[in-house]
């Protein structure tokens, strides 16, 4: 992780996390939407994570996952019209399953081993599919002391983390489904797949 790479939000992006106060949710972006599309299609940029703004942003970000209308299990910045490596998720592996903030996080592994799960998107509405994820990857990001955190993750959290990231890099979850029907799964007694766990009964909306 390159913190050099790291920069404050730019005129723009302040504009729009000052544009309500720190109690509001922001708008999420839609693939529905042309501009909106574009946004959630280009990838993101480290954020400094001493910037003023940051934590406006992740509060604000935090009560747009957790509105009642419309809740998830979590968000990328992208997602809110900020292109910044920013991410909340829920941590089903922890206890009282808490949403936690990420600065900056990096996948520097996946397992060959997947697993199957139904996942939509707060940016994608009336949609749901089975998506191919890794069961355990190997995650980096950055405190807010700018410090690096090194930590394994597995299972149903480590899909979300796969499923937030990739907004980062302007990939959505429709994009991952084309990939993976070109590829083929072999069965082992009818309950597992070679690389493959299936959890096909857990929805995500993130």
């Amino acid at each position: 992780m390159n913190k050099a790479n790291a920069k404050n939000f730019n005129k723009a992006e302040s504009t729009l996390i000052l544009s309500d106060d720190i109690s509001s949710k922001l708008h999420v972006y839609q693939i529905t939407n042309e501009n909106e599309l574009s946004v959630l299609q280009t990838p993101s940029a480290d954020i400094n994570p001493n910037d003023p703004l940051l934590q406006t942003l992740a509060q604000r970000m935090l009560w747009t996952v957790q509105d009642t209308s419309h809740p998830g299990v979590g968000i990328a910045a992208p997602q809110v019209g900020i292109n910044r490596n920013a991410i909340w998720v829920q941590r089903f592996d922890k206890p009282d399953e808490p949403f936690e903030f990420y600065i900056n996080p990096k996948t520097t592994w996946h397992s060959t081993l997947l697993q199957r799960g139904l996942e939509g998107c707060l940016s994608i509405p009336d949609r749901k599919e089975t998506i191919h994820r890794s069961y355990a990857i190997h995650l980096q990001h950055l405190d807010k002391n700018g410090d690096l955190i090194e930590e394994h993750i597995e299972g149903f959290t480590a899909v979300i983390f796969q499923h937030e990231i990739d907004h980062l890099h302007g990939i959505l979850y429709p994009d991952r489904l084309d990939e993976q029907e070109k590829k083929s799964y072999a069965l082992v007694q009818d309950k597992f797949v070679v690389n493959f766990i299936d959890t096909a009964t857990t929805s995500l909306q993130l």
